[in-house]
């Protein structure tokens, strides 16, 4: 099979599961072909219901390679910041080459116009830079990664691409303001809280697509468009798992004293399926989210059907946690709550909240940001959620 062959396969697979609606950047697929900006080895995860990764190596197997190159397949070009083989799949994520349906799913949200200027965070293996430089031209395009090894591989891909954008080794929470004002915000990193220099440093009606990560839930796809009066406002329109931005990192898994700190919890009964507050709506992990401040949450699943479902504090001395517990067949859901706040009480008021407000979907929630606040609000900016 051809190079060119492989990127229609890859656009027919992305236009018919609905992830691209813009022929534009089905051309910018095959101008800027994806297995340019690919590793040689590395970790790949397809977007299936059943995320069941795989090593890859272009030498050893090319055929299982370029198979995962061009399928919606996320492939791991770093793990743990680089202290661990990304062949391995053993560590955290810490760079990629995204999935290609998530890529023109925030470029067709970004929706950039001829002559814009753009300003990306994170640019990784430099692919989604590329794509946005392909459309805008030269000097249109900033992009700053925060790694400078990753950087330096972006600019090998880049010039084997015949491409050429602004690269910059800095801290991407502070944007670029030498090339401000940008008409668009390209992030390809999650953030809990987003840095009020992105909207510093765009122009009035500048949009800002994000990954919108709080700690509950996977995450958000949010489209903010700068104000002009010192604001940023918009809605959530998807989901956006992504590898949070480095100085909003968050620990993985359950507390890491809760095996010594259970004599000290406070055992009692759910009164709502613990299935529900993590799985039922994307609009309910907003609305907790929104109301239950400073919270991750955790899932550990087993074979049998069972799991536990905790909220985890995020910051503290002491941080408090609560694991609400689903075994199938039982009428009852343990919940063993520690420390200062009662955790799993105040997730359960958070979702009969958001029933109480009639079970409003991901897409009437949104976000303003001003230079010192950040508020969840839903249908409209002046009725805040929290």
């Amino acid at each position: 099979m051809t190079t060119d062959e492989r990127v229609e396969g890859l656009a027919d697979l992305l236009v018919s599961t609905g992830r691209l609606t813009d022929p534009r950047w089905r051309d910018g697929l095959r101008a800027v072909p994806r297995h340019l900006f690919a590793p040689g080895r590395g970790w790949a995860v397809p977007d299936r219901p059943v995320y069941e990764g795989f090593p890859i190596d272009r030498r050893s197997d090319p055929a299982a390679w370029w198979e995962a190159v061009y399928t919606d397949t996320a492939i791991a070009i770093q793990l743990d910041d680089g202290a661990s083989d990304p062949q391995s799949g053993t560590g955290v994520w810490t760079s990629s080459c995204s999935a290609p349906g998530i890529v023109v799913i925030f470029l067709q949200e970004l929706r950039p116009l001829d002559h814009h200027r753009v300003l990306e965070v994170g640019t990784g293996t430099g692919w989604t830079s590329g794509l946005l430089t392909w459309r805008l031209g030269p000097g249109a395009v900033t992009s700053v990664e925060i790694d400078e090894a990753l950087s330096a591989g972006a600019a090998g891909n880049l010039k084997n691409a015949g491409l050429s954008p602004l690269l910059v080794v800095g801290d991407g929470a502070e944007g670029y303001a030498a090339g401000a004002p940008y008409d668009r915000v390209h992030v390809t990193c999650g953030v809990e809280r987003i840095p009020y220099a992105w909207v510093e440093q765009s122009r009035p009606g500048g949009v800002i697509v994000l990954p919108w990560s709080p700690g509950w839930g996977i995450g958000h796809l949010a489209h903010l468009t700068v104000t002009g009066d010192g604001r940023a406002l918009g809605r959530l329109t998807g989901p956006a798992g992504f590898m949070m931005l480095r100085s909003q990192r968050r620990r993985f898994g359950g507390p890491e004293r809760a095996a010594e700190q259970r004599g000290k919890a406070v055992r009692s009964a759910a009164h709502l399926d613990p299935r529900s507050v993590i799985a039922e709506s994307p609009g309910a992990e907003v609305a907790i989210a929104a109301l239950v401040p400073g919270v991750r949450s955790h899932l550990e699943a087993a074979p049998d059907g069972s799991l536990r479902v905790w909220a985890i504090e995020d910051t503290g001395d002491d941080p408090a946690w609560a694991c609400a517990t689903f075994e199938p067949g039982r009428v009852d859901h343990a919940v063993y709550q520690y420390g200062a706040r009662r955790l799993w009480d105040e997730v359960e008021a958070a979702y009969l909240r958001w029933v109480a407000w009639g079970s409003p979907d991901r897409a009437r929630f949104g976000l303003t940001v001003t230079p010192g606040n950040q508020s969840v609000w839903l249908d409209r900016p002046d009725r805040l959620v929290a």
